[in-house]
């Protein structure tokens, strides 16, 4: 057999890392559009922050989030986060860069959609406390259980009675979930009125993000002054010390995935955790072993 060579190994290890590096700039393409929109002087004036201090502090970010991971697992730690905000107010992309370089098996998403029939007959918690982490688990919740206070409010979804009722038993709820040795940890975007209709007009004229834009979001536009009066009476009545709201300022997408991140790395105390050194094991070869050629009708045509 005959053996690799050095340089060759050393120039695919460089294509790897280029490859890695276009998937990072694909997964900003949509924030590099927007900047396409905001004019020169616009941008001054927000200072929005350059591009090679934002990918320098996210990928350092993310080494942080692999101890933190690393560290879950070893103290078999359970930790729920919740994102709320108003539609378009960035908690989608920030969950991504939080779970880009995780692995799947430790941090997951959570993101359910409306309830069904047999749902809505259940204890109003119930569909989500089947998602809440096991020991080792990191689960992101795109939306909570507070769209109870929310969406399900504003859009006249929930009664006065069911409303009160979440009020009482949501601090009761996320206490048992502390008190049982769970870190939660509750995050509300914030956004301005302008930033979301800035937003909304780009997803409207990106046939790419149109999809992005349900009834729902369209009326949530509309009923913005509603859904401010929600979360005024949500954070009054469901901040406390055990579990309290923490707000990332979002109208520059960029500062705020790397605070929320950030931030969030302050709130467990995790450390280092040794890894063993990694190497590859000898290849074994058998006498008389023959790779078989596979039938030219089962391969992907080389269109590209």
């Amino acid at each position: 057999m005959s053996q690799s060579d050095p340089s060759q190994d050393q120039e695919r290890l460089r294509e790897e890392i280029l490859d890695s590096l276009d998937e990072e700039f694909e997964a900003e393409l949509e924030d590099a559009m927007m900047d396409r929109v905001v004019s020169r002087d616009e941008k001054s004036e927000l200072g929005r922050l350059p591009r090679r201090v934002y990918f320098r502090e996210l990928l350092r970010l993310q080494r942080e989030l692999i101890k933190l991971q690393n560290w879950v697992v070893e103290n078999n730690a359970k930790v729920a986060v919740l994102f709320e905000g108003r539609d378009a107010a960035g908690k989608g992309g920030a969950i991504k860069r939080i779970t880009q370089r995780l692995n799947p098996r430790v941090c997951r998403v959570v993101a359910l959609s409306a309830p069904s029939e047999r749902e809505k007959t259940q204890w109003y918690f119930q569909r989500y406390v089947q998602h809440l982490p096991a020991g080792g688990e990191i689960v992101l919740f795109d939306r909570s259980w507070y769209n109870r206070a929310g969406v399900e409010r504003v859009m006249g979804f929930c009664n006065q009675q069911q409303l009160e009722e979440f009020f009482r038993t949501v601090p009761e709820f996320e206490r048992m979930l502390v008190q049982s040795g769970m870190y939660l940890i509750k995050y509300w975007f914030s956004i301005s009125d302008q930033e979301q209709q800035f937003r909304f007009q780009c997803r409207i004229d990106d046939p790419l993000k149109q999809w992005k834009l349900s009834p729902m979001d369209l009326e949530s536009r509309r009923r913005w002054e509603q859904y401010t009066v929600a979360k005024e009476e949500m954070f009054a009545r469901t901040n406390f010390s055990e579990a309290p709201w923490w707000v990332v300022e979002a109208d520059d997408k960029k500062r705020a995935r790397l605070n929320c991140i950030h931030h969030f790395l302050q709130q467990l105390p995790y450390t280092e955790v040794p890894q063993e050194r990694i190497s590859l094991p000898p290849r074994e070869h058998e006498e008389g072993y023959k790779r078989q050629p596979l039938p030219e009708d089962v391969i992907v045509p080389s269109v590209y």
